[in-house]
């Protein structure tokens, strides 16, 4: 069970605030049901009632500095998603975004940024489809990341692209030696 006060990943809400633990006084409910009461951060003014034994939708809490940390830094090894079927691909970002796992969210990031890079080279801009899975995976990524290391969504690319830069400059520099 979460508590009141902590950041947790609801679904497709992205990351929430548990403001209150509290039954419901509505008819049909049982008294004795508890339910989350969440804040989505990209919803200003948004909340969300939902039991605290929810099975449809995945919960879990927001990632630990460290575990934020170890991600960015297995950011390269994350493999893309590499397929070449539109429709099969965009079912493909569905299915990653409803996980609520970060790595899936990165698979898609890598996937348009570099798809990006490729269409951009043959004088083609990135699609519709692809521009709004890039962004919502960014933004349920950076919306969780901001949490634990305490910088804000809007920074937080050109934060990671810095520690990655500085990762592979320090991994070539003991390549050298």
């Amino acid at each position: 069970m979460f508590e009141k006060g902590e950041y947790i990943v609801y679904g497709a809400s992205g990351v929430c605030l548990v403001e209150d633990i509290t039954t419901m006084d509505m008819v049909g409910v049982p008294r004795d049901r508890l339910y989350y009461v969440l804040a989505p951060m990209s919803q200003k003014g948004g909340r969300i009632f939902t039991p605290v034994d929810n099975q449809k939708t995945l919960m879990r809490r927001v990632m630990t500095r460290e575990e934020a940390t170890r991600l960015i830094d297995e950011m390269p090894k994350i493999e893309g998603l590499w397929i070449t079927n539109e429709k099969a691909r965009e079912e493909r970002y569905r299915e990653c975004l409803k996980t609520c796992d970060s790595r899936d969210w990165i698979r898609i990031i890598k996937t348009l940024y570099l798809r990006r890079l490729e269409r951009t080279a043959q004088g083609k801009k990135i699609t519709s489809t692809d521009e709004k899975y890039l962004r919502m995976a960014e933004d349920y990524l950076y919306s969780e990341l901001q949490i634990p290391l305490g910088i804000p969504k809007e920074e937080m690319e050109k934060y990671i692209t810095q520690k990655l830069s500085e990762a592979e400059t320090e991994s070539k520099a003991m390549a050298e030696r």
